[in-house]
């Protein structure tokens, strides 16, 4: 295969996907607690990788062909900028804001996992839950359907199913439009390497070390913005296109002189 073309050709398509890095980023610019991500490429490699079941003189036995690893090069990995984005005033009592490193935590009951989460766009959510009422012999007092005795109760959530958590790790009860326990932030030592969940959550891995207790202050009645920079992210974009147009002209190119060998052998 001719190498222009073969780097030409993974050019392009790397430059789309790059593209959709910085599109998501513009998409999110007005999303409470988005952290933008950014695009990192890597040089593939200049030498033919032995293949399996190479002879060894270096050539191919039968059933398998020498290919080029590769070469040019490829969005390797997309990192996510941690800072934080400017805050915004909202007078809303289940609006929180963190003043510092640190997130908020969201507990799935369904699935009991665990996100985090710079957003803090919190609404009053209703769970039901036995009352623990026993009758006079001392068993779980029944409603009419023979079901334990339900009441309904209140708590802090995301307004997706999640359930915000505490300082001490529990769900946050509201009762009269008031917390009786404070929303928890938790941090940990390093962010490298978080696996991004949607746009807005984060779930911790192995090598961001063990959870801790963050002492960065919480604001109510604030909210994050978007870390997103608008005129940075269409300065990538634009390159972005340059560079896709540039490939796919050097593919034009390679392809022409491919023709023009081609018919001078003839």
């Amino acid at each position: 295969m001719n190498q222009s073309f073969f780097i030409a050709s993974v050019g392009a398509h790397q430059q789309l996907k790059r593209l959709t890095v910085h599109g998501n980023n513009i998409a999110n610019l007005n999303t409470y607690g988005f952290k933008a991500e950014k695009s990192r490429f890597a040089s593939l490699m200049y030498d033919d990788l032995k293949a399996i079941g190479e002879a060894e003189d270096g050539t191919a036995t039968e059933g398998h062909e020498m290919l080029a690893s590769g070469a040019g090069a490829c969005l390797w990995t997309t990192d996510t900028d941690f800072k934080s984005g400017p805050i915004a005033e909202t007078r809303k009592d289940q609006d929180y804001c963190i003043a510092g490193d640190g997130f908020f935590a969201v507990a799935d009951l369904t699935t009991g996992d665990i996100t985090l989460t710079r957003n803090g766009a919190f609404v009053i959510s209703e769970l039901l839950r036995p009352t623990g009422q026993t009758d006079e012999n001392g068993e779980t007092l029944l409603d009419e359907n023979g079901q334990p005795v339900m009441e309904r109760v209140y708590y802090l959530s995301d307004n997706e199913g999640r359930f915000v958590l505490s300082t001490t790790g529990g769900m946050i009860e509201v009762e009269n439009e008031h917390e009786e326990q404070p929303v928890g932030v938790f941090d940990y030592v390093n962010y490298d390497g978080m696996e991004h969940v949607n746009d807005t959550r984060f779930r911790a891995v192995e090598k961001n070390g063990s959870i801790r207790t963050s002492e960065s202050k919480v604001m109510r009645g604030y909210l994050e913005m978007s870390n997103a920079d608008l005129a940075e992210e269409m300065t990538k974009v634009i390159e972005s296109q340059r560079a896709y147009g540039m490939a796919l002209k050097m593919v034009q190119v390679s392809d022409e002189i491919e023709t023009t060998i081609n018919s001078l052998r003839g």
